[in-house]
């Protein structure tokens, strides 16, 4: 049986910008919340904020190791950069981000409720995609 140290999460969901990723892990009863920050400098090679971006996307993921099922929110610019971070620096993280979806800017409880009625639906479908009773 696993200790409270080494429980996996089964879900979270994430809501990122560019500056800021808040990440609710939760369960039936219970929610944690963690705030990642962009901590911007620019790089004279770039003259922009690529390694900043980099850094924070990369922190981001750190938050979610350990998530079997992670549900990402954000604007759709914010989302196809992160996406693309992960897919090209973090393509062992891809299989446990389950859905992206394009919010604007939604309460911590509603962001909850939006992933749990995202995972109760992930949850009745089967393997093949058909809708389960």
């Amino acid at each position: 049986m696993p200790t409270e140290a080494t429980q996996i999460v089964l879900h979270a969901v994430v809501r990122t910008d560019h500056q800021q990723a808040q990440v609710l892990r939760f369960d039936e009863t219970q929610v944690q919340t963690q705030t990642v920050q962009l901590h911007a400098h620019t790089t004279a090679q770039h003259k922009s904020g690529v390694r900043s971006e980099h850094e924070f996307f990369g922190a981001v993921c750190d938050a979610l190791d350990g998530i079997a099922q992670v549900l990402v929110t954000g604007t759709h610019t914010a989302l196809a950069d992160f996406r693309h971070y992960v897919d090209k620096h973090r393509p062992h993280l891809a299989k446990h981000l389950v859905g992206y979806e394009v919010v604007d800017h939604p309460t911590d409880p509603q962001l909850v409720a939006l992933a749990r009625a995202f995972f109760q639906r992930q949850d009745r479908l089967g393997a093949d995609g058909m809708l389960r009773a």
